[in-house]
């Protein structure tokens, strides 16, 4: 039974490489079939392979071989990686860490970005409101142009730009950016350098590039090196956010500047990880919900002092968090003088159906059940979930902080994150299947990125030398 409990790893593989293909094939019934046939044909190389198969080995449901031959390959990978396991788990320990780590790395490619260069390459070929995500990619990019030329993204609509081609029923989106300007903002250099230099650019290039960072300082974060592998697993191979990388959403932007965060703290470099999160939260206000379990952390060992040392927390909470609050300000500050109501009815009104024309009701949280119990009378109207949320999300605030004043470690601010994330997620207008990826993946970095259990004083004790 001990064998079998060490190689749990292969099966946690196994599990999440079945999900991953499962969820790519099946997101390609998306495309028509005729017009996406076509499109193949016409890349480079690939439709010169696949004319030369010919048309009986060119598809098979619900995909292709430019798709399902990447996936099989993984499979490959996925053998491998249980080889390596069987034959130098016990004997050469080091070995088969290397190899599993190539193998994982190779997994994610495959699976990842392989697909995704894929599906920039169709957009190439078949044009920009194709075969990518509507915000993360067309209306980014649109904001991106609009920033570079002096104009305010939350005050112009999106129109005239390939959003409108994308359409779907209820696209409000066109009339409203709902994400932070550092989105925007950090795009504009490969932007102007993709445009300039290729006469070319896909927000998937920004998103590809700190997909790969993100998993390295992930591979850094546990303490425990067993923990390693699996950590990188659930975020490389996230179902969800996986297909989020491929298709274009921004949740991976925010989480890579998060997850650096995390690295700098275990280092104690909290001026530079207090950046990190103010960046973060400067673009998408999921991130805004991290921030009370983020500055309990940043207090240190002063919150278990008996009596608790209000005074140092509070000095701690300055000297170690004011970069959060410049990298917050730096971009949202221009815009919020520029106009104060654009800013807040794209980023915030439309989202809570306050806005003229707001974002529908959707999703898989308490808002479907509503509208489907007719509560709601129809997909537009306004209903005051900010009640709900503030009734059930700050009890459940209050439990988490008091948990983690229990045992502050980063794991804990994570897991903080990621419940009250959800509560507020839950009660809200929508509750989209991205966000459910992404609080996988903040789950898994409170499970596994962990550190050592802190030093607690004795209690009816001050707690001596408090220092930095």
């Amino acid at each position: 039974m001990a064998r079998q409990w060490r190689s749990w790893d292969v099966y946690l593989l196994l599990l999440l490489l079945v999900a991953r293909a499962r969820t790519d094939t099946l997101a390609e019934l998306a495309f028509p079939g005729e017009w996406h046939r076509a499109n193949l044909a016409r890349l480079p190389v690939v439709g010169a392979w696949l004319a030369a198969l010919g048309p009986d080995r060119f598809f098979d449901w619900p995909t292709d071989l430019t798709l399902l031959v990447p996936i099989a390959l993984a499979f490959a990978c996925l053998a491998l990686y249980g080889w390596a396991d069987a034959c130098w788990a016990e004997r050469r320990p080091l070995r088969a860490q290397r190899a599993k780590a190539a193998l994982v790395g190779a997994i994610v490619f495959l699976t990842i970005a392989l697909p995704t260069v894929r599906l920039m390459a169709l957009r190439a070929v078949a044009g920009p409101a194709s075969y990518t995500h509507d915000g993360g990619v067309i209306q980014t990019e649109a904001a991106t142009a609009l920033f570079l030329q002096g104009r305010n993204p939350y005050l112009e609509d999106y129109t005239a730009t390939p959003m409108a081609e994308w359409g779907i029923q209820y696209h409000t989106a066109l009339y409203h950016y709902p994400y932070g300007p550092w989105t925007f903002i950090a795009s504009a250099p490969l932007y102007a350098l993709g445009w300039g230099l290729l006469g070319w650019y896909d927000q998937r290039i920004l998103y590809l590039l700190v997909f790969g960072l993100l998993l390295g300082l992930a591979a850094r974060l546990p303490d425990h090196p067993r923990a390693t592998p699996a950590l990188v697993m659930l975020l490389g191979l996230n179902p969800i956010m996986g297909s989020d990388v491929i298709f274009g959403q921004n949740d991976v932007f925010v989480l890579f500047w998060l997850v650096l965060a995390l690295w700098l703290l275990k280092r104690r470099r909290y001026g530079w990880a207090s950046a990190c999160c103010g960046l973060a939260c400067a673009s998408k206000p999921t991130a805004w919900f991290i921030l009370p379990f983020y500055a309990l952390y940043l207090a240190g060992d002063a919150t278990q002092a008996r009596p608790i040392a209000w005074d140092e927390i509070v000095h701690r909470l300055v000297r170690r968090g004011w970069p959060a609050l410049v990298t917050f300000l730096a971009p949202m500050l221009p815009y919020l003088l520029w106009s104060p109501g654009a800013l807040w009815d794209d980023i915030w009104g439309w989202s809570s159906g306050t806005s003229a024309v707001p974002y529908q009701v959707r999703g898989w949280g308490l808002s479907t059940l509503l509208l489907g119990l007719g509560v709601i009378p129809n997909r537009m109207a306004y209903f005051p979930f900010w009640i709900l949320q503030v009734a059930f999300g700050v009890p459940v605030l209050f439990w988490l902080m008091g948990r983690q004043f229990r045992e502050n470690v980063l794991g804990q601010v994570c897991l903080g994150y990621a419940v009250l994330l959800f509560v507020v997620l839950f009660f809200s207008r929508f509750l989209n299947e991205n966000y459910l990826g992404f609080l996988v993946a903040v789950g898994a970095l409170g499970l596994l990125a962990r550190e050592p259990e802190p030093v607690r004083p004795p209690r009816g004790i001050p707690w001596e030398g408090l220092g930095t």
